[in-house]
């Protein structure tokens, strides 16, 4: 089993996060399965998008909210052998499981540090290519980590971004379930600072928070059918943020509970339409005279 190459010039230190988890999706173990499921169900449309990005021999990239995969092989290929990656995730246990996971499939030019998206230390203007997927939207202030990620850019270097945007996101014919649940999920994000309409916005801070040129924007939409393995996923997300709605006292945990079962029901009619997330894929390049 190969060892993950090291990166000798960049400050390895677990930076503290402190007590706050703002990760709107939270840690549970079922969300860290979830998220390695996605890694694989996305992985065509987010290698479609970083082959799009032209970048150097031997480039060096970083993948921030990479959580317990992320599209770290993906991008240890667009490395190749002699280039370098490097995931960052504020969440001590995805960076446990993917080191597990990196090990296991030999991916020898990447590396995994615990790092707060917002201020990763690493050294500015230093990368290729800097990317994140569906981290954005689980967050509050994206901005601040679209500058972090701008800032670790070379002059010349790409952000690519891959994010959700909730308008679309529905199922027919309507369910009581699911319209509460999703009205809860909005008020749990605004009251936590959080924007589920995110995607939309992703060229505006390309250009405006990032100042990057050559911006490129990409829509994708899915219909999840009867076998789909995202077809449950708004239950999936409920279940998730079920006792931060209870603790914020948003609702009821028997309440929950009933919405959960009556949705889930509700989804596997295989009658039932359900559409997703309006997601948008976007990136840009840090123009060539641009200060480090």
């Amino acid at each position: 089993m190969t060892t993950a190459t090291k990166f000798p010039d960049c400050d390895q230190r677990v930076i503290d996060m402190g007590s706050a988890d703002e990760y709107m999706l939270g840690y549970r173990r079922e969300e860290q399965i979830r998220l390695q499921a996605q890694a694989r169900q996305l992985a065509g449309e987010s290698r479609w998008m970083f082959q799009q990005i032209p970048l150097p021999d031997d480039p060096r990239i970083v993948e921030i909210g990479c959580g317990p995969q992320g599209c770290l092989e993906i991008l240890s290929g667009r490395a190749g052998p002699s280039g370098r990656v490097i995931g960052v995730d504020r969440s001590e246990d995805a960076v446990a499981l993917a080191r597990d996971w990196v090990s296991a499939s030999n991916l020898a030019n990447v590396e995994v540090w615990v790092k707060d998206a917002r201020n990763t230390e690493l050294p500015r203007a230093s990368f290729d290519l800097v990317a994140a997927r569906l981290v954005l939207v689980n967050v509050p202030e994206p901005e601040q980590i679209v500058a972090e990620a701008a800032a670790l850019l070379k002059p010349g270097g790409w952000l690519a971004l891959h994010e959700a945007d909730y308008v679309s996101f529905l199922c027919d014919p309507p369910c009581a379930a699911w319209d509460t649940l999703m009205g809860l999920f909005k008020r749990y994000a605004e009251h936590n600072g959080i924007d589920p309409h995110i995607g939309r916005r992703l060229p505006r801070m390309l250009r405006e928070v990032a100042r990057l040129v050559e911006i490129s924007v990409r829509p994708i939409v899915h219909v999840y059918p009867a076998d789909h393995e995202r077809r449950f996923i708004a239950a999936d997300f409920a279940e998730n943020v079920a006792e931060r709605l209870v603790d914020q006292k948003l609702a009821g945990a028997r309440e929950i509970s009933s919405l959960l079962t009556r949705l889930r029901s509700h989804l596997s009619d295989p009658d039932t339409l359900v559409v997703s997330h309006l997601f948008f894929q976007a990136w840009g390049r840090k123009p060539a005279d641009a200060a480090g």
